[in-house]
């Protein structure tokens, strides 16, 4: 979608609009006419959030109505669902360009509709014969929003895009060698981004346990991507470790899914597409931050020597694993990937996975379930910035006494908690194991990939968590304070 600066003529139409009505606009501004005008005071009257349709023939003008007097953050996330149902309109009657105006509105409000209006209108249809019909060109009234605020967006929204594409590509066409060439190529597209592909030999010769362990069933060779953005401006001395589990697909192992587990499944490497992606938008937007991060990337098979119940794993540090569960496989590679990450001390360690049913059971699929370790003041600000883009955090106890579930008669530790309580806390607790640095865990299984339409994050690969970390990125010099 294409979006333009450019002043817009009511009087001469030459495309349908959007005109954006909040609470702080004096009547007689508008750009209607006397009946359009009691109209459209009518039906807000009745509700404030309405949306009202004014034929200009060939052309219609929609008045989405909206209360500005809501709390800030409310308003903005009301204006990207109003955005949602806009797209389904316009879609349904084959509105291909559309303007977008307004009288007395903020940048921010402009901006978020334009979000969910850039998002709702993401569809996956590369192997559909018959496409949507989708919108191409948006013109922006340019008095809205500057120049270089509408670039920064396109860009996050675009780099959104190809996080959902990659989520959303099956398997057969996107395994884990295939992924790692798309992130070096990405990286070299960008130039500022550095990317280290480590083959199946590499990864041996570093005895990562856990990676090796999951890859044992697979056809295709693991591999392991670490990327780096460090740009000349950096607040931190050090790095930003964002670490993501890249499980190009999870049968479940010799512990197979049933088959409505099973489906969906395509969407388990979605924390390494949202690290790598988070990564990138800070790169292309050049954010002073310096990040790296680190990607181990497997599928998860019953097939050939594949890895079994009762197992025991000498991970990436050292530590014994016995495997109770050969479908709690995410947390055995992350944890060679944290463990080689905090070797290279960085400042704060996040990850995110698509990890547990539990947090999915416990919080639905509106928040990511999050936990740290010795991360008090960025989890705070990481909480702070989520209410702010309503990609929102659900922070649960993270005590150390829950270590007692995963004690083995056997081994070090057990890779799952038998007795399923406290599934997604007692995950995030296996893998703070392997971290000595500030940590924070985002268990993203709830919210990453949606069975039917959730407004702007569509069907499907959703994409969310790359607004949140991008804004945590934006405000990381707020952690440096004391």
């Amino acid at each position: 979608m294409n979006v333009t600066l450019e002043k817009i003529d009511y009087n001469k139409l030459n495309c349908s609009v959007v005109f954006l009505y909040g609470s702080e606009v004096a009547p007689r501004s508008l750009p209607f006419k006397k009946e359009e005008l009691a109209y459209v005071e009518s039906c807000r009257k009745r509700d404030a959030g309405s949306l009202v349709v004014l034929n200009r023939l060939p052309y219609k003008i929609y008045v989405q109505n909206f209360d500005s007097e809501l709390p800030n953050v409310e308003a903005l996330e009301r204006l990207r669902k109003c955005a949602a149902e806009v797209q389904l309109i316009l879609e349904k009657e084959g509105v291909t360009n559309i303007g977008i105006g307004g009288d007395g509105i903020i940048p921010e409000e402009a901006a978020a509709f334009l979000e969910g209006l850039h998002m709702a209108n993401y569809r996956f249809e590369k192997y559909r014969s018959k496409k949507s019909t989708l919108l191409t060109d948006v013109v922006l009234e340019k008095h809205i929003l500057e120049q270089g605020a509408l670039e920064e967006n396109l860009r996050l929204w675009r780099r959104i895009d190809t996080l959902r594409d990659w989520v959303n590509e099956p398997v057969m066409y996107l395994n884990a060698p295939a992924f790692a060439d798309i992130l070096q190529a990405e990286a070299e597209k960008l130039g500022n981004v550095k990317c280290t592909v480590m083959g199946q030999k590499k990864i041996e010769s570093l005895k990562m346990g856990g990676l090796l362990a999951v890859n044992r069933g697979s056809e295709d060779e693991a591999r392991f991507v670490v990327l780096e953005y460090k740009p000349a401006n950096r607040i931190n001395e050090r790095p930003v470790a964002l670490v993501g589990k890249g499980v190009m697909y999870d049968t479940g192992g010799l512990n197979i899914k049933p088959e409505d587990y099973m489906v969906e499944m395509k969407s388990d490497m979605a924390g390494a597409a949202t690290m790598s992606s988070s990564l990138f938008a800070a790169a292309e937007n050049a954010l002073p931050v310096w990040l790296m991060a680190f990607l181990p990337l497997t599928d998860n098979r019953p097939g050939k020597n594949a890895y079994a119940a009762d197992d025991i794993l000498k991970m990436y540090d050292g530590t014994t694993v016995e495997i109770t569960n050969t479908d709690a496989e995410g947390r055995l590679i992350l944890a060679d990937a944290i463990a080689y990450a905090d070797r290279l001390d960085p400042e704060l360690i996040i990850d995110a996975a698509t990890l547990t049913g539990a947090a999915v059971r416990a919080l639905g699929t509106s928040v990511i379930a999050a936990m740290q370790q010795d991360a008090d003041k960025p989890f705070s600000l990481l909480n702070i910035v989520g209410g702010q883009v309503y990609e929102r955090l659900a922070p649960l106890p993270f005590w150390k006494e829950y270590d007692e579930l995963l004690k083995s008669e056997v081994a070090d530790l057990i890779n799952c908690n038998l007795h399923a309580n406290a599934g997604t806390i007692t995950a995030g607790r296996f893998l703070a194991h392997f971290a000595h640095h500030p940590y924070i865990h985002l268990d993203i299984a709830g919210v990453a990939f949606y069975s039917k339409r959730e407004s702007f994050y569509g069907c499907g690969a959703s994409g969310f968590g790359l607004r949140l970390l991008y804004a945590f990125f934006q405000m990381y010099e707020a952690t440096k304070k004391k």
